[in-house]
């Protein structure tokens, strides 16, 4: 997934003389062939990564589009003022690529751990909040991203993740896609968490339970009206995400029910990470077994709460 964004950087920058690359203490060799070739729009800082939303708020202010890749850790928690005052105050056209969102940085502990971002980034006003699933469709969201109004921030899985999203869903910012029609139960996921639902879905069909994934890769701006339309008819939703259970994507569904003011609404779970940081060390993949987000544990919520 941060292979191809960074990519389609490159692919940006050949076909739109705006665009320019801005990293903080990444590793050799990143987007090296954009370096070779337009060295005056390639630019690797240090350990700085609140110098870089200033100097990419300049360049933006400039008539650059900017987008600006580090961890999402710093990007986020260490960056929050100069992200709201240089940025979003402004409006400005900066791509924020934010490396290991949730806990892809297992190994390194809670200090890496982006368990958080989702809340921090989507309560400031102007910002776009995405957390595409796969590589293919980070594809589809670089596609967009070029004259997209003001700033985004673009949360990154580790890559390698399975492709699950599919051409012929389409893809826009601020959409989201039913990539298994809504049943008796409904899983609304973002990010990684996506692939774990549909896993999820595939073992409940083997009881006989219906079971939609609603695919939420735009936080913000929501699309309350598809979330609307996903929960007629059903009895339970599960809203599932590796982000802090406090201001992450089933608060959002929460606002959405709550301020839609209908008369009845499905019986609603949540699943995520307890809101505080973590003693543990391993990998993705333990950490978030650990707290009930793979496909078995979700499948056991649904066998728990889908009772008359």
């Amino acid at each position: 997934m941060r292979k191809t964004s960074l990519e389609w950087i490159y692919k940006l920058a050949k076909v739109d003389e705006r665009v320019l690359f801005i990293g903080s203490d990444l590793g050799a060799g990143v987007l090296e062939d954009m370096r070779q070739d337009m060295p005056h729009r390639w630019f690797m800082e240090g350990i700085s990564e609140q110098h870089i939303i200033g100097m990419a708020a300049g360049l933006a202010l400039e008539g650059f589009i900017p987008y600006v890749n580090t961890i999402a850790t710093f990007l986020t928690r260490r960056c929050f003022e100069q992200i709201v005052i240089d940025l979003s105050l402004h409006r400005l056209p900066v791509r924020l690529i934010g490396n290991g969102g949730g806990v892809v940085y297992a190994p390194l502990g809670p200090t890496h751990q982006a368990i958080e971002d989702i809340a921090i980034m989507r309560v400031i006003p102007n910002m776009t909040v995405v957390a595409p699933c796969d590589a293919d469709e980070m594809s589809r969201l670089m596609n967009r991203t070029l004259d997209w109004p003001g700033p985004i921030y673009i949360r990154l899985g580790k890559g390698g993740d399975d492709v699950v999203s599919e051409d012929k869903h389409g893809f826009e910012i601020g959409k989201s896609i039913n990539l298994r029609s809504s049943g008796e139960v409904l899983f609304v996921t973002t990010g990684i968490m996506t692939q774990r639902a549909i896993a999820a879905a595939d073992l409940l069909t083997q009881d006989n339970i219906s079971t939609g994934v609603l695919h939420v890769h735009t936080l913000k701006p929501f699309d309350d009206t598809k979330l609307l339309e996903s929960i007629e008819g059903v009895r339970l939703v599960v809203v599932a995400e590796e982000h802090v259970l406090s201001g992450g994507l089933g608060s959002i569904v929460i606002e959405v029910l709550s301020d839609s003011n209908l008369s009845a609404t499905p019986k609603l779970r949540r699943v995520g990470i307890p809101n505080e940081f973590s003693d543990k060390y391993g990998s993705q993949e333990s950490l978030l077994a650990s707290w009930g987000l793979d496909a078995s544990s979700l499948v056991q919520v649904v066998r728990e709460n889908l009772v008359d």
